[in-house]
């Protein structure tokens, strides 16, 4: 009887380790197969979002050569209409994160910079010059960096930046869906996003 009673329980044991080790086995699985789907949502997300706009400006250019001391100077001027298109973005493929699958936690690590493209469409008018200071490449160069600095305050007074940081929280908010389905947590610069809300919320 005994022996019968001691063999029983030896099988008992080795089906409870059988059973142990398969779902271990099937948990590990699901883990993997979840931090699989997770990097490649994320990389399914990873794309440039951008916000445009349009700025117009008239732009006067001088510029005064001394001939012969301060006896006599020679001037030249131009008057420039300037429209330009403004773009800015965020390259989400350049958004690095690390997978903690020991701990069910996506880290962002590192969210871009903003691109800030600015193409001025420039024509002009009223120029005038002579002989001894007359209109060269860099009077053009000069001009053109005169007009991007201007627009760039224009931009920085402006909400296109705080419109474009909207649409980049805008779909970082999908890495907080995709994570909360999955029962795991988000994090950014340590601290967990537990909401929505948190996410208007973000430093960067």
């Amino acid at each position: 009887m005994r022996k019968i009673l001691f063999g029983v329980i030896i099988t008992l044991i080795i089906l409870f380790s059988f059973k142990y080790c398969d779902d271990k086995r099937a948990d590990k699985m699901v883990l993997q197969e979840s931090s699989m789907l997770i990097q490649e949502q994320i990389k399914n997300v990873g794309k440039l979002i951008v916000t445009e706009g349009h700025f117009s400006e008239v732009f006067n250019y001088k510029n005064s050569k001394e001939i012969f001391g301060d006896y006599v100077t020679s001037e030249k001027k131009a008057l420039v209409v300037v429209n330009a298109s403004v773009s800015i973005g965020y390259d989400l493929s350049k958004v690095e994160f690390k997978v903690d699958e020991a701990n069910k936690t996506l880290h962002i690590l590192k969210i871009p910079e903003a691109e800030i493209n600015i193409n001025p469409d420039m024509e002009y008018y009223d120029m005038q010059a002579d002989f001894f200071n007359p209109f060269e490449a860099k009077d053009y160069n000069e001009i053109k960096k005169a007009v991007k600095t201007s627009l760039t305050k224009k931009i920085e007074a402006s909400d296109l930046k705080k419109n474009a940081k909207n649409r980049l929280i805008s779909e970082l908010s999908k890495f907080y869906i995709l994570t909360n389905s999955f029962g795991w947590t988000l994090k950014y610069n340590e601290s967990s996003l537990t909401s929505m809300e948190e996410f208007q919320n973000l430093k960067f």
